[in-house]
């Protein structure tokens, strides 16, 4: 069997120390007697391709060239070099054109996962012996990702914690965030004395400067600023056993649904926070429901769909969504019912998506709620208008109308 790995490159391929470090170590490794399971290795290389420095597409091209390989286990004893043509390559790799596939190649050889041993002139072939064994081999050896298993696996293993970590601290900050939201709704409700305006203050900015792909370091920071401004909502509330507190509201004591998903990041609070009411119709003077198309309000209000676990695909799910999203943004259970009263439910989940859509721009989401109502109560509000402005915002054209 071919054991030899200090070759230099066909061409005007450069050699390099790091190359020749990569073959000696490769050639420790394989006189060693060392074996390992391609697979296993792959997988562990797809988990660490961050820590390794590698990207998706060469790991496809990798997989291609393990297949060629044909046994599970990798040793000396087995073979290490694979030696398929380019078009063979290209057909396992899932039709990868050729210069996509020669760059995906050296970007392998340069992360140290494979070798190169070239011919002397650069083609790929095995010569064998009478009795069909392989005894000299020209392509790619496979010997480093022997020689790192154990590096691929210990740093597989660190994203692995990394990830575990992340899913509990996004799940502690789910948790403070709703806690947070609702004692400082309830303090509001019950006209509590405190600074609780400057404390709602403080939640909304730590929960804006979270960016919506957020990073272990940023989830880290959410939960120790959001774990102190816990710490002072408990010291504000001060609640004794006084029994106006502790009688609580009739829709305070119902029983409240939510479906668990600990993998969707940041869903803030997915309890159905719905007033358990008997909808009531609007008001006389209040405008009539709009019959705007749900895809043109979707396009006008579109960060709504963010916050659906299962999409929007009717208006059940819309108005389910913007129940959900009105505990994110802070609006009371009074002025949600209050504006259910008024402009009925298909308005206010419009509302509350154009109020989210612009949430950056508005302080208070809940005050601004409330105007909106006031002005519909009398005749001076549609939804109509902020639609509009959503959908120019997105560079949008003009409505249909729904048919009925």
């Amino acid at each position: 069997m071919q054991t030899q790995f200090g070759t230099t490159p066909f061409g005007g391929r450069p050699m390099s120390l790091a190359l020749l470090a990569a073959q000696k170590a490769a050639q420790e490794a394989v006189a060693e007697g060392r074996a390992v399971d391609k697979w296993a290795v792959y997988r562990d290389l797809c988990e660490a391709k961050s820590v390794i420095g590698i990207g998706d597409r060469s790991l496809a091209v990798l997989a291609a060239l393990l297949s060629f390989h044909p046994e599970n286990e990798l040793s000396e004893e087995t073979g290490l070099i694979v030696f398929p043509s380019n078009h063979q390559l290209s057909l396992r790799a899932h039709g990868m054109a050729g210069p996509t596939l020669r760059r995906h190649l050296a970007a392998l050889v340069e992360a140290g996962l494979i070798i190169r041993r070239d011919s002397p002139n650069g083609k790929r072939y095995a010569r064998k012996s009478r009795g069909g064994e392989i005894e000299e081999a020209f392509g790619f050896s496979l010997a480093p990702l022997v020689a790192r298993a154990a590096e691929i696996a210990t740093a597989a293993e660190q994203i692995r914690a990394e990830a575990a970590e992340f899913r509990l601290m996004r799940e502690r900050v789910t948790l403070l965030r709703r806690d947070i939201a609702k004692l400082i709704d309830v303090a509001l409700e019950e006209k509590m004395e405190g600074d609780w305006h400057s404390l709602w203050q403080d939640f909304r900015r730590i929960v804006e400067a979270i960016p919506r792909r957020a990073t272990l370091r940023d989830v880290r920071a959410a939960f120790d600023e959001l774990l102190e401004l816990r710490r002072r909502v408990d010291k504000a509330l001060e609640i004794k056993n006084d029994s106006d507190y502790l009688s609580g509201k009739d829709a305070q004591s119902e029983r409240q649904y939510t479906e668990s998903n600990t993998d969707s990041y940041f869903e803030l609070e997915l309890a159905q926070e719905r007033a358990q009411v008997t909808p009531v119709q609007p008001t006389g003077t209040a405008k009539p429901p709009a019959t705007y198309p749900l895809g043109f309000v979707l396009k006008a209000c579109p960060d709504i769909a963010e916050y659906a676990l299962n999409g929007i695909e009717n208006w059940r799910d819309f108005k389910d969504t913007a129940a959900q999203v009105r505990g994110y943004l802070g609006i009371s259970p009074s002025a949600y019912e209050d504006a259910l009263a008024v402009m009925g439910p298909e308005n206010t989940a419009i509302v509350i998506a154009c109020i989210l859509q612009r949430a950056s721009q508005i302080q208070s989401a809940g005050g601004y709620l409330r105007a909106l109502t006031e002005k519909a109560r009398v005749g001076e509000f549609s939804v109509g208008p902020m639609l509009m402005a959503g959908l120019k915002a997105h560079g949008g054209g003009s409505p249909g109308r729904m048919a009925g």
